[in-house]
């Protein structure tokens, strides 16, 4: 649905974004990754139409963005990171307003706005000034008018941001529904969420790609270390020394928490060295002593991890790329 290949935008000697090439299929709902100033802002306004590249193509739904401009944004909703709202009119001029704007015909703006704010679930406030709404349904509002002539595309850039916790989930739970007519790619700073909603992601830096990959499937790929929690009832100082000292264990750090040190219990996170499985001679170190394991189990990578793995190793290679010799 949507073809990115070596875009590249640069502002004079800056770099914007660099040979980024990237796929999103029809129906995925996409997580786009990556730190404050790493590009994705920029790219998701080329996607659109609202900003020009200096090389490279995107395609949506098989139409050139730069070439055949109006197919293409026939085919995309796009909500900022701030909508573009207007605060003094109500939801239902608003709507009548982007509709005119997006050429959709008389005959068919009923029904388009109908569709849209049903989808919103913003029919509870049709007919109230926008500024007197709450963040959480301006947000739905913004959706709205992304949806207005049923896009085949969503482009979404932190559409969670500023609201409460049970306006986050609302809004999760619409754009995971929304993800079953539409391709969606979506920008967040909120890692679990992307994780929750997203079928794949794409993570860049400094401009450039670094992954793209499920959520599963980028924490399979980059686990170089196992992770191992082991929960033991033992003295807190001796028990991690002794799980130090055992072959294939990188590092050992200790949690701590008030109700297990009062039952006498130190939980431990335990790294090895090449995914070693190092369970067994835990067992039998901590049996020697007498030390029962109350809970040992193995830890998965989140994307949080995963995020900052990738772009921590990118941000060293580049200054290494800068300083040859330091």
């Amino acid at each position: 649905m949507i073809e990115v290949r070596n875009l590249t935008k640069r502002y004079g000697k800056a770099r914007g974004i660099e040979e980024l090439t990237f796929t999103v299929d029809k129906g995925e709902i996409l997580g786009f990754l990556g730190p404050n100033g790493a590009g994705k802002t920029t790219t998701m306004r080329i996607i659109t139409g609202y900003l020009a590249a200096t090389s490279g193509t995107v395609k949506v739904d098989g139409f050139d963005v730069f070439e055949d401009a109006m197919e293409t944004r026939r085919r995309i909703g796009y909500l900022p990171e701030n909508p573009p709202l207007y605060r003094e009119m109500t939801v239902s001029a608003y709507l009548r307003f982007v509709s005119e704007l997006k050429g959709i015909s008389k005959s068919k703006r009923k029904a388009t706005i109908g569709s849209a704010v049903e989808a919103a679930g913003i029919d509870t406030v049709y007919n109230r000034v926008i500024s007197n709404l709450s963040r959480g349904y301006r947000q739905r509002v913004g959706l709205a008018q992304a949806l207005l002539g049923n896009p085949g595309v969503l482009i979404l850039d932190e559409p969670t941001v500023g609201l409460d916790p049970r306006q986050i989930i609302e809004i999760r739970k619409l754009i995971h529904s929304l993800g079953e007519k539409h391709t969606i790619i979506l920008s967040s700073h909120i890692l679990p969420e992307v994780s929750m909603i997203c079928n794949r992601v794409v993570i860049i830096n400094n401009g450039r790609l670094v992954a793209s990959d499920t959520p599963s499937g980028l924490s399979g790929r980059l686990e170089g270390r196992g992770r191992i929690a082991v929960r033991v009832r033992g003295p807190q100082d001796e028990a991690p020394k002794l799980i130090r000292g055992l072959t294939g264990v990188a590092s050992v750090s200790v949690e701590t928490h008030d109700s297990a040190t009062e039952n006498g219990e130190v939980l431990l996170i335990v790294e090895t060295d090449d995914a070693s499985d190092v369970r067994e001679d835990i067992f039998f170190a901590m049996a020697d002593r007498g030390w029962p394991i109350v809970e040992m189990k193995t830890i998965d990578m989140s994307l949080e991890d995963v995020f900052l793995k990738l772009t921590t190793e990118e941000r060293l290679e580049d200054e290494a790329e800068v300083a040859p010799g330091a």
